[in-house]
Protein backbone atom coordinates (compact mmCIF):
# COMPACT_ATOMS: atom_id res chain seq x y z
CA UNK A 1 0.00 0.00 0.00
CA UNK A 2 1.26 3.46 -0.84
CA UNK A 3 2.37 5.63 2.05
CA UNK A 4 0.22 8.75 2.32
CA UNK A 5 2.17 11.23 4.42
CA UNK A 6 0.72 14.52 5.59
CA UNK A 7 2.70 16.96 7.67
CA UNK A 8 0.96 18.76 10.54
CA UNK A 9 0.09 21.90 8.57
CA UNK A 10 -1.19 19.79 5.67
CA UNK A 11 -3.36 17.76 8.06
CA UNK A 12 -4.91 20.94 9.45
CA UNK A 13 -5.91 22.15 6.01
CA UNK A 14 -7.01 18.69 4.86
CA UNK A 15 -9.36 18.43 7.86
CA UNK A 16 -11.11 21.57 6.64
CA UNK A 17 -11.14 20.37 3.04
CA UNK A 18 -12.47 16.91 3.94
CA UNK A 19 -15.27 18.55 5.89
CA UNK A 20 -16.16 21.28 3.35
CA UNK A 21 -15.24 19.99 -0.13
CA UNK A 22 -16.01 20.77 -2.79
CA UNK A 23 -15.19 24.31 -1.72
CA UNK A 24 -14.24 27.53 -3.46
CA UNK A 25 -10.60 28.34 -2.72
CA UNK A 26 -11.49 31.84 -1.49
CA UNK A 27 -13.93 30.36 1.03
CA UNK A 28 -11.24 27.89 2.10
CA UNK A 29 -8.88 30.81 2.79
CA UNK A 30 -11.56 32.45 4.96
CA UNK A 31 -12.30 29.27 6.92
CA UNK A 32 -8.58 28.60 7.45
CA UNK A 33 -8.16 32.17 8.67
CA UNK A 34 -11.07 31.88 11.08
CA UNK A 35 -10.44 28.37 12.39
CA UNK A 36 -6.64 28.00 12.42
CA UNK A 37 -5.59 31.64 12.18
CA UNK A 38 -3.80 31.30 8.83
CA UNK A 39 -3.32 34.12 6.36
CA UNK A 40 -4.07 33.83 2.65
CA UNK A 41 -0.43 33.18 1.72
CA UNK A 42 -0.03 30.30 4.19
CA UNK A 43 -3.27 28.68 3.06
CA UNK A 44 -2.34 28.83 -0.62
CA UNK A 45 1.20 27.57 0.07
CA UNK A 46 -0.12 24.50 1.90
CA UNK A 47 -2.85 24.03 -0.71
CA UNK A 48 -0.20 23.96 -3.47
CA UNK A 49 1.70 21.27 -1.54
CA UNK A 50 -1.47 19.18 -1.20
CA UNK A 51 -2.12 19.53 -4.93
CA UNK A 52 1.47 18.49 -5.74
CA UNK A 53 1.10 15.42 -3.51
CA UNK A 54 -2.17 14.47 -5.23
CA UNK A 55 -4.44 14.86 -2.21
CA UNK A 56 -6.66 17.55 -3.76
CA UNK A 57 -7.34 19.32 -7.02
CA UNK A 58 -8.09 23.00 -7.56
CA UNK A 59 -9.77 23.63 -10.89
CA UNK A 60 -11.72 26.79 -11.66
CA UNK A 61 -11.12 27.86 -8.03
CA UNK A 62 -12.97 24.79 -6.69
CA UNK A 63 -10.97 22.55 -4.34
CA UNK A 64 -11.94 18.88 -4.50
CA UNK A 65 -10.74 15.88 -2.49
CA UNK A 66 -8.81 13.25 -4.46
CA UNK A 67 -7.79 11.04 -1.51
CA UNK A 68 -10.46 10.36 1.11
CA UNK A 69 -9.70 10.73 4.81
CA UNK A 70 -10.29 7.02 5.43
CA UNK A 71 -7.52 6.07 3.02
CA UNK A 72 -5.08 8.42 4.78
CA UNK A 73 -6.05 7.03 8.20
CA UNK A 74 -5.46 3.47 7.00
CA UNK A 75 -2.04 4.43 5.63
CA UNK A 76 -1.08 6.22 8.86
CA UNK A 77 -2.24 3.26 10.97
CA UNK A 78 -0.27 0.81 8.85
CA UNK A 79 2.82 3.02 9.14
CA UNK A 80 2.52 3.15 12.95
CA UNK A 81 2.23 -0.64 13.11
CA UNK A 82 5.23 -1.03 10.79
CA UNK A 83 7.44 1.54 12.53
CA UNK A 84 6.55 0.90 16.17
CA UNK A 85 5.62 -2.78 16.24
CA UNK A 86 7.81 -4.28 13.49
CA UNK A 87 4.70 -4.82 11.38
CA UNK A 88 3.10 -7.06 14.03
CA UNK A 89 -0.62 -6.49 14.38
CA UNK A 90 -0.82 -8.71 17.50
CA UNK A 91 1.87 -6.58 19.20
CA UNK A 92 -0.06 -3.45 18.27
CA UNK A 93 -3.31 -4.84 19.67
CA UNK A 94 -1.57 -5.94 22.88
CA UNK A 95 -0.10 -2.45 23.31
CA UNK A 96 -3.44 -0.86 22.51
CA UNK A 97 -5.17 -2.77 25.27
CA UNK A 98 -2.39 -2.11 27.75
CA UNK A 99 -3.86 -2.68 31.18
CA UNK A 100 -7.40 -3.03 29.88
CA UNK A 101 -8.15 -6.69 30.47
CA UNK A 102 -11.75 -6.91 29.30
CA UNK A 103 -13.80 -6.03 26.25
CA UNK A 104 -17.51 -5.49 26.09
CA UNK A 105 -19.39 -8.24 24.27
CA UNK A 106 -20.07 -5.78 21.46
CA UNK A 107 -16.37 -4.88 21.12
CA UNK A 108 -15.36 -8.54 21.14
CA UNK A 109 -17.97 -9.42 18.51
CA UNK A 110 -16.85 -6.54 16.30
CA UNK A 111 -13.18 -7.57 16.55
CA UNK A 112 -13.98 -11.22 15.85
CA UNK A 113 -16.01 -10.20 12.80
CA UNK A 114 -13.08 -8.11 11.50
CA UNK A 115 -10.63 -10.96 12.09
CA UNK A 116 -12.83 -13.49 10.28
CA UNK A 117 -13.38 -11.11 7.34
CA UNK A 118 -9.65 -10.57 6.95
CA UNK A 119 -8.25 -14.06 7.51
CA UNK A 120 -6.20 -15.64 4.75
CA UNK A 121 -8.00 -18.56 3.17
CA UNK A 122 -11.47 -17.13 3.69
CA UNK A 123 -13.84 -17.49 6.58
Amino acid sequence: MEELVLFEAEKKLMEIIWQEAPIESGKLVKIAGDSINWNKSTTYTVLRKLIAKGFVSNEDTIVRVLIPKEKVLISESNQIIEDSFSGSLPKFVAAFFGNKKTLSDEEADELMKLIKENMEGGK
